[in-house]
């Protein structure tokens, strides 16, 4: 199931980048509870987390994982690189981030937590894991 799920996660990432948001949202669970970085708060179930993917604050932005890793059969800690550029500013976004996924037994994802750069331990926290 762990190969299975990291298949997923990469596919969330290529929707998402695509601005694919109903095949990134098919691959949720209906009560996924999204974690964005920056101590903001949570947002519960598809449809709210369709809506932050659909701000258009970034023109552009494009999420590839660069790595996953297999913690449990129902936990994935990825490292993705997310790049874009502000829809209003024109300010560059470059940044490595670190995310922690958690699935149901049916492959859907029911948790995504996102953490900044300097948060490396807390994301390794969060998948069970430590350095």
């Amino acid at each position: 199931m762990s190969r299975e799920n990291a298949e997923v996660v990469r596919r969330w990432f290529e929707a998402f980048s695509s601005e694919d948001f109903d095949a990134a949202i098919a691959l949720v669970h209906r009560d996924v509870v999204f974690v964005p970085p920056g101590n903001q708060a949570p947002y519960r179930g598809a449809e709210s987390l369709r809506r932050w993917m659909e701000p258009d604050a970034f023109h552009d932005q494009v999420a590839d994982p660069l790595e996953t890793v297999a913690v449990t059969d129902r936990t994935i800690l990825a490292r993705q690189h997310v790049t874009g550029r502000g829809r209003a500013s024109g300010m560059e976004l470059d940044t490595t981030t670190w995310s922690v996924w958690t699935f149901d037994d049916d492959g859907l994802i029911t948790r995504i937590e996102i953490y900044l750069p300097h948060e490396k331990e807390k994301a390794l926290e969060a998948a069970g894991l430590s350095e």
